[in-house]
């Protein structure tokens, strides 16, 4: 596939191929998510919250890639179905910290099983050197895209 005079090679183009990784990936983890009752975005709340206990509504929606408003939505399924409490009010200040219930933790543990059987098959092709390669390249491509734009 060639490229044209204004276009982008999408055979060489990284930011398409990061794009088609990322695609893939959430496929397959919402595949192996949903026998579970879960999706992409439940999983992440919930990993997130068994990582970073406390989190702010923000803090979740920012590590889950979602909105303030979406987040609160997710929180109150979560909350209904019995994977996550909440105070009725905040201790301190307006944040209602969430917690995992037990059957959070549960759903939680078979999902990150799940989950991790994906990235096994996805890094599989990879050695140990290349994998640690890979962390290293995606990591700095987070960063620089995460710095100010220069005028």
């Amino acid at each position: 596939m060639g490229q044209g005079a204004d276009g982008i090679d999408l055979e060489t183009s990284l930011g398409y191929l990061l794009k088609e990784a990322a695609s893939a990936l959430r496929a397959e983890m919402e595949e192996v998510l949903r026998p579970l009752g879960l999706s992409v975005t439940r999983y992440s709340c919930l990993e997130l919250l068994a990582q970073r206990p406390g989190l702010s509504n923000s803090d979740l929606a920012r590590g889950a890639f979602v909105t303030r408003q979406s987040m609160n939505v997710l929180l109150q399924a979560l909350e209904r179905e019995g994977y996550v409490t909440r105070p009725a009010e905040a201790p301190v200040g307006k944040a209602l910290p969430t917690r995992l219930t037990p059957l959070g933790r549960r759903s939680l543990a078979a999902a990150t099983r799940a989950v991790r059987a994906v990235e096994i098959r996805m890094t599989a092709d990879l050695g140990a050197e290349e994998q640690a390669t890979a962390l290293r390249a995606l990591r700095s491509m987070v960063s620089a895209l995460r710095q100010p734009r220069e005028p």
